[in-house]
């Protein structure tokens, strides 16, 4: 499966498996928290590292460095979230993020290998967390991320984007899932809990069947739709239930008109990657005032509900690049913020760079409106 694919595949799991696994039920958690104040206490992105499909995508440090700098300067983030795998990508990327004053969530992701060597890598990035967090940085550290994606044996699948069909085909066991995913959440808190003592979370697709009295903070990666702020509103409130601090650890959507009605699944379907390249099926439209304008609208909710954090989804795509031919412009199905820009539209090996979308300007705007206060 190309793995452009399933770097679109950002909140899938929460869509595809939500007649399946449940948020908490009144008898399961505690009685709800207090009201909170209003607004965020953190506003900013994620950040994936990983080593890209060629030497013009993969990670580099400077070009991380100049990313950071404008998650900071000009989105005016106050915390970002570093995820992906490898561990010194992730260490030097979350340690350069706090020396820049972000507040830093690390979470590993890595995936299609054997649960020991996940909970190795999520062990050893906890231990860079952990030295961070004692020299004052302010970190948190996620043990992972809908692991119906990407631990292997929990849905039948050889990678994300499989194990996503399968869920959609009902190619699998409700209950063992439920029963499998549960338990590899328990080791996983375990294993973090074992070298880290800050704030330890997890990032549950939505609906997941989540035992939060593992964790300090119940975080959820929510790509609904709704018409109304408060239909939201009414939507997250059950995780108030276990009477810890709520973050939406990733929100976000498409960048075509019609994108936000199909929420986590707006990737789905819509590129062909069985051609070369790869093209966009059917008539989308672009419309970055669409993903702005979503965006906007679930922080205007998660503003009003003063949660924890709420970080979007995703800063910057390169494995789906923009392209000035409408049936070549990846971008449209990818989250990010911004849309990369190659020197040589159709040299995949070509220099480029990252522009602004509109979408990153409304978040600036936001985000500089609120930390101002």
């Amino acid at each position: 499966m190309d793995r452009r694919a399933v770097a679109l595949a950002g909140g899938s799991a929460s869509a595809a498996a939500a007649t399946t696994t449940r948020t908490p039920r009144a008898a399961d958690a505690p009685a709800a928290a207090p009201a909170k104040a209003r607004g965020l206490a953190y506003r900013g992105v994620c950040y994936e590292v990983i080593d890209g499909e060629s030497p013009a995508t993969r990670w580099a440090p400077a070009r991380m460095r100049a990313d950071l700098r404008a998650i900071r300067q000009d989105l005016h983030a106050t915390t970002v979230s570093v995820f992906g795998d490898g561990v010194e990508r992730l260490a030097a990327t979350a340690s350069e993020a706090a020396e820049r004053g972000l507040h830093v969530w690390i979470q590993p992701r890595l995936g299609d290998v054997p649960e020991s060597d996940i909970l190795d890598h999520l062990a050893e990035t906890g231990r860079h967390a952990e030295r961070m967090r004692r020299q004052g940085a302010r970190v948190y550290l996620s043990v992972g991320c809908e692991f119906l994606l990407y631990v292997p044996g929990i849905v039948p699948g050889a990678n994300a984007v499989e194990r996503v069909e399968n869920i959609l085909k009902g190619n699998y066991d409700p209950q063992a899932m439920v029963r499998k995913l549960r338990a590899f959440i328990a080791r996983a808190a375990k294993t973090g809990r074992s070298v880290f003592r800050g704030t330890l979370t997890y990032g549950a697709a939505h609906e997941d069947d989540v035992d939060w009295s593992l964790f300090d903070l119940v975080s959820v990666n929510y790509y609904a739709y709704h018409r109304t702020r408060a239909d939201y509103v009414k939507e997250l409130t059950p995780y108030r239930r276990w009477g810890k601090p709520v973050a939406i650890t990733e929100c976000g959507t498409c960048t075509y008109e019609g994108a936000p009605e199909r929420g986590g699944m707006g990737w789905h379907d819509v590129v062909d990657y069985d051609k070369q390249p790869p093209e966009i099926i059917g008539d989308l439209k672009r419309s970055e005032g669409t993903q702005a304008a979503y965006l906007l609208d679930v922080f205007g909710a998660f503003e009003a509900m003063g949660l924890r954090a709420a970080l979007v989804y995703n800063f910057v795509t390169p494995d789906v690049p923009h392209h000035p031919e409408r049936r070549y412009d990846l971008d449209m199905a990818g989250y990010s913020i911004t849309k990369t820009v190659r020197d040589r539209p159709d040299d995949p090996g070509s220099p480029w760079h990252w522009e602004a979308k509109e979408s990153f300007q409304a978040l600036a705007r936001h985000f500089a409106r609120a930390t101002r206060g």
